[in-house]
C-alpha cells in the first residue's frame, strides 16, 4: 500500500464512480480498478460493493476512507511543514536566557511577536546562566542564548554577541538598612563589611562574576551568607534582613514590600544583556530568528 493507493481509493469513494474517478485523477479506469483490487487484497478485506449500476462502500471501506483522508491531511501538512524548513517559518529554536532577561519588558515582547509571525517554529526556552549558555553554544545544544556577561567579558572565538538591552546595578537592601537614608552617596568600599547574598559562582554567573569584579577594585571580598539562583527569592531574603544584594535595576520594577534600591556611586554598575550564537552554526529558523531580532531593535 501507498499513497497513490490511498488517493485512488479516497476518490473513487468520494465519487462512488470508477470512471468519474479515474477522469478526476487523470488516469484510465483499468489501472485505477487494478490499483483498488490490489488494496483490497493488501487489506484482506473488500473497500466497495459493486454492480454495473451502482459502487458502494462497504462497512470496512467506510472506516477506511476516515482514515485514509486523515492520514492524507497529515501528509500534506507535514509535507508543507517541511516546505517551511527551508527557509526558516517553520522548525525548531533552542532559546535559553539568564534569571533576569524575562524581566526586561523587551524580551517577552520579542518573543510574542516572533511566536505570532511564525507560528510553525518551535521555540524551546531554557533558563541557564551565562556560563551554562556558553559551555551550550559550544556543545551545540542550544541554538540562541541571551546572557549577561561580566564585567570583563570576551566572547571566546567561536562565539558570536550582539548587545541588546542595557541596565545598571543597584545595590538592595531591607527598607531598615543603615544605609537607607536616600540622601547618603553609597560606594562600594562602604559594603566591605555587610552580609551579601548573591547568585552562585558554581553555574558560571555573569552577574556573580561583576559584582565580584567590583568588590576586587573596591578592595575586598565579599562575605556571601547566602547563594541564590531565583530572583525571587534572593529579594525575599534581602527583605527579610539576612543580607543585602546587588541586582540589575531591572529588578525596581517588581520590587517586593520591604526591599529598597539604591544607586552605587564610583562604580562600574553599567550591565547589558547581549545575544550570542555559535559563529559556525546556521539554521534557516536561526537566521529568520536574528533577521527579526534586528527588526524589532530597529523599532524602537
Amino acid at each position: 500500500m501507498d499513497f497513490r493507493q490511498l488517493n485512488y481509493f479516497v476518490a473513487v469513494a468520494q465519487e462512488l464512480s470508477f470512471s468519474r474517478a479515474a477522469e478526476r485523477l487523470h488516469i484510465s479506469q483499468p489501472p485505477l480498478s487494478q490499483q483498488i483490487k490490489l488494496l483490497e487484497e493488501d487489506l484482506g478485506v473488500q473497500l466497495f460493493d459493486r454492480t454495473r449500476r451502482s459502487v458502494k462502500l462497504t462497512v470496512a471501506g467506510e472506516l477506511f476512507l476516515e482514515r485514509s483522508t486523515a492520514i492524507l491531511e497529515q501528509f500534506a501538512e507535514a509535507r508543507e511543514q517541511c516546505t517551511l524548513t527551508l527557509d526558516g517559518r517553520a522548525g525548531k529554536l533552542r532559546i535559553a536566557f539568564t534569571a533576569s532577561v524575562p524581566i526586561f519588558e523587551q524580551f517577552p515582547r520579542l518573543i510574542q511577536c516572533f511566536r505570532k509571525a511564525y507560528p510553525a517554529v518551535e521555540m524551546d526556552l531554557l533558563h541557564l546562566s551565562t556560563g551554562e549558555q556558553l559551555q551550550a553554544l559550544d556543545a551545540a545544544q542550544i541554538d540562541i542564548g541571551f546572557l549577561r556577561p561580566s564585567l570583563n567579558f570576551r566572547a571566546p572565538p567561536a562565539i558570536l554577541v550582539e548587545p541588546l538591552w542595557n541596565d545598571e546595578l543597584m545595590l538592595a537592601m531591607a527598607s531598615d538598612h543603615n544605609f537607607s537614608d536616600p540622601t547618603l552617596e553609597i560606594r562600594m568600599v562602604d559594603l566591605a563589611h555587610e552580609d551579601f547574598i548573591l547568585f552562585p559562582q558554581a553555574l558560571g554567573c555573569g552577574l556573580f562574576d561583576h559584582i565580584t569584579t567590583l568588590t576586587t577594585l573596591a578592595g575586598y571580598s565579599p562575605r556571601i551568607v547566602q547563594q541564590v539562583r531565583e530572583n525571587s527569592t534572593t529579594l525575599a531574603l534581602v527583605a527579610a534582613g539576612l543580607g543585602i544584594s546587588i541586582v540589575p535595576s531591572t529588578y525596581t520594577a517588581s520590587r517586593p514590600p520591604g526591599v529598597i534600591f539604591r544607586k552605587i556611586h564610583n562604580a562600574k554598575t553599567e550591565s547589558g544583556i547581549v545575544l550570542a550564537t555559535a559563529r559556525n552554526v546556521s539554521t534557516p529558523a536561526l537566521e529568520r530568528f536574528l533577521s527579526h531580532v534586528q527588526q524589532f531593535q530597529s523599532q524602537r
